[in-house]
């Protein structure tokens, strides 16, 4: 069984012009047509890495939509055993981003993406709460952004405690996904995990062999059943990502649990990627 790729997007010209992409670039050697790659090499990154289902996450921003959910529901039927789908909303009209969760979460759309930094808003601002709200009636995880930023943000919003914090107290029945591992706050991201059963963190934006080795002793340890593979491609290759899996010397069940069994309960996919996806 492969891996799912639990932070991906599929950026199109749109996106890739946004200035703050500047730093990730030079970071990456990528140039912006390269952060614009079609599905065909999606498809064919993912197959090289073994990672048979990735979350193409729709992006929305204070200055309208970069990614929409109508394309990423395109790229999911496109390849709809390959793909789920990640929603995005407009927090400027919190009432009509809940409808969107409430009228759009499921076989397609498995789980909500807002990134703070990008709206520079932390995540417990009253803008959120309705999207959150909506999250818990549909049944899906809101998945977020947590630690430092790599485009030229603040890093604020990132904070764990007491801004995540806040919002696992208010909606103790929301899962949510911190992805970007979280550093440097690793510390907040233990404590986090020891009092909330609902709070998970994914790997996107880092290779396996650049993690912090506090994350690595926490994903051996508390974190075992809660850390999940992700990549943030285009910005990171899956083989790049995943090259050092090897030499982590984790167990079968931690590493079957990383790659895809952490990821399939959270998002409530099936064993195998499935063919049939609702329109």
């Amino acid at each position: 069984m492969g891996a799912i790729d639990v932070w991906a997007q599929q950026v199109g010209p749109r996106m890739a012009r946004e200035p703050w992409l500047a730093t990730l670039l030079r970071w990456t050697g990528k140039d912006a047509a390269e952060m614009a790659p079609g599905i065909d090499l999606t498809l064919a990154r993912m197959d090289a890495a073994g990672v048979d289902l990735a979350l193409l996450s729709a992006w929305y921003g204070p200055g309208g939509p970069l990614i929409t959910n109508d394309e990423v529901r395109a790229a999911v039927e496109h390849a709809p055993t390959r793909f789920r789908g990640l929603l995005g909303v407009d927090l400027r009209d919190p009432v009509r981003a809940a409808r969107t969760v409430r009228e759009l979460a499921g076989d397609v759309f498995v789980g909500v993406r807002v990134v703070p930094w990008l709206w520079e808003l932390p995540p417990d601002h009253r803008l959120y709460y309705p999207v959150y709200t909506a999250c818990v009636e549909a049944g899906v995880p809101l998945c977020t952004q947590i630690g430092h930023t790599g485009p030229l943000k603040t890093s604020e919003t990132g904070r764990p405690i007491p801004y995540l914090e806040r919002v696992l107290l208010d909606f103790p029945d929301l899962v949510v996904v911190g992805g970007h591992v979280g550093f440097p706050w690793l510390d907040e991201v233990v404590t986090l995990t020891v009092k909330f059963p609902n709070f998970y963190v994914d790997t996107s934006a880092y290779a396996l062999d650049r993690l912090p080795a506090a994350f690595l002793d926490y994903a051996r340890t508390l974190g075992r059943r809660r850390v999940m593979f992700g990549t943030n491609w285009p910005m990171i290759d899956p083989v790049r990502a995943l090259r050092d899996l090897a030499g982590l010397s984790w167990d079968e069940e931690l590493r079957a649990d990383f790659l895809s069994g952490t990821a399939r309960r959270v998002f409530r996919l099936p064993d195998a990627p499935d063919t049939a996806v609702r329109a």
